[in-house]
């Protein structure tokens, strides 16, 4: 298997604006990027410490309103070198997919999901 990486950790958010705000302010975070998701609802921000080939923090808002009082950790995500290639291998080991095909975001970024044994959710993610 190729060499790959623990890439971000998405974490769902009610308020964008406030959250960017405690995570750059209060506990030193650079936001690195934002954008709308291809679905034009969901709005991202990753978010990091400066350096380029570090797990990011991954902020994600409009994807659920009804967040419980601690917070929800959407998902965690594993950088891969090719993203078509992992989604073949792991068709073929009998995972169970959540999306059925690869989303390439506005920037070039790729991925899909994955469920887990537990039914967490994994994605698997390429720059």
């Amino acid at each position: 298997m190729k060499k790959m990486k623990l890439d971000h950790v998405g974490v769902m958010v009610k308020d964008m604006e406030a959250s960017i705000a405690f995570y750059t302010e209060k506990l030193g975070f650079e936001l690195k990027g934002r954008l709308t998701h291809t679905n034009g609802v969901i709005e991202l921000a990753f978010l990091g410490f400066g350096g380029a080939d570090e797990t990011d923090l991954e902020l994600i808002h409009g994807y659920n309103d009804s967040l419980p009082s601690e917070g929800k950790v959407h998902h965690f995500a594993i950088t891969v070198p090719d993203v078509e290639s992992e989604f073949t291998r792991l068709k073929e080991q009998g995972v169970t997919f959540i999306d059925k095909e690869i989303t390439t975001l506005p920037n070039g970024y790729k991925y899909f999901f994955v469920e887990g044994p537990d039914r967490e959710w994994i994605e698997m993610f390429q720059r």
